[in-house]
């Protein structure tokens, strides 16, 4: 894929969007490319669609531009979608896909099924936003440009602990770094801060967990009445299955929690021996080898079991 201002020539509306629940490089890859056509394009109509994003996201240079409605009727010269799968997981942004003229999917997920006119799939990028990076003009590329594009990488790579870090992606950090971003306080308020009740619920889901698989595997459950007895949202659940993962022995995490009547949201984290993206892919869903989820039906003893025998088939196998 060429940069970005080659299949900007001509265009007159444009319209982003990311995935459904979007994290930290959902929201950063698509503020930074909105903000960057903003400030460099100022011909270019340009409008973001996301449902809401988290409250720690919201310094972000006009994350109040965030249209989470979907009310407008518009047919697009260009819909940019970034950091999606699959165009089912763009929501109620889907309609704006399938109108636009000409449509572009930048994406780090080995699960993405190539759905646009023009598919930039990195699988092996740590993140949406190093991908968007490479695809801007470095010299255009502002102070609010680089502290989205660095929130995401900070998220997708869990402050570059992740296996998904690579020399590239710490290269771009520093030259994001180097717009001079107060990246410490991005690492702290927006990936290690929480909220009383986002500790509560980290506590009960870590309290209620249990071991299977002589010990390999993890897992967590939470149910809508637990979610309302503490007042907390699916926003407030970041970052569970990550602590779920770092107990010693265990080779894969799973976390699930209740969005409906006998439906669940999966989530899955694993070290080395799981590849959990051929297990949510199986279920419906996507994301990376160590890092995937995906939406599930049936009790929670049902779904627990149809993805520990996945699991424990893989465990035999390496």
């Amino acid at each position: 894929m060429n940069k970005i201002e080659k299949h900007l020539q001509g265009i007159k509306t444009v319209a982003i969007a990311g995935h459904v629940r979007p994290d930290g490089d959902c929201a950063g890859s698509c503020l930074g490319l909105y903000n960057y056509i903003k400030e460099c394009f100022q011909d270019i109509e340009v409008d973001l669609y996301l449902e809401e994003i988290s409250e720690v996201f919201s310094f972000l240079k006009n994350s109040h531009k965030i249209d989470s409605l979907y009310q407008k009727d518009q047919e697009y010269d260009l819909f940019i979608s970034l950091d999606c799968g699959d165009k089912e997981r763009l929501g109620s942004a889907v309609k704006y896909f399938e109108r636009a003229k000409h449509t572009i999917c930048i994406d780090h997920h080995i699960s993405n099924v190539g759905y646009a006119d023009i598919n930039h799939i990195i699988s092996d990028a740590s993140s949406t936003c190093e991908i968007v990076y490479t695809l801007l003009e470095e010299d255009k590329i502002s102070k609010e440009v680089a502290e989205a594009l660095y929130t995401g990488i900070v998220h997708d790579t869990g402050v570059f602990q992740y296996s998904n870090t690579s020399e590239r992606t710490m290269n771009i950090a520093g030259k994001l770094m180097g717009k001079g971003i107060d990246f410490s306080r991005i690492i702290e308020e927006t990936f290690y801060q929480k909220t009383y009740v986002q500790n509560q619920i980290l506590g009960r889901a870590l309290l209620e967990s249990i071991l299977l698989l002589d010990g390999k595997v993890i897992i967590s459950a939470l149910r809508k009445s637990d979610m309302v007895f503490y007042g907390v949202t699916s926003k407030d659940l970041e970052g569970i299955v990550s602590q779920l993962r770092v107990t010693k022995g265990c080779e894969c995490a799973i976390f699930l929690y209740e969005t409906g009547n006998h439906e669940y949201k999966v989530s899955l984290r694993s070290s080395d021996l799981v590849d959990v993206s051929k297990i949510a892919s199986y279920f419906g869903g996507g994301g990376h080898k160590k890092a995937a989820g995906c939406t599930m039906v049936g009790t929670i003893h049902d779904v627990v079991n149809n993805l520990s025998l996945h699991i424990e088939k893989q465990l035999k196998e390496n």
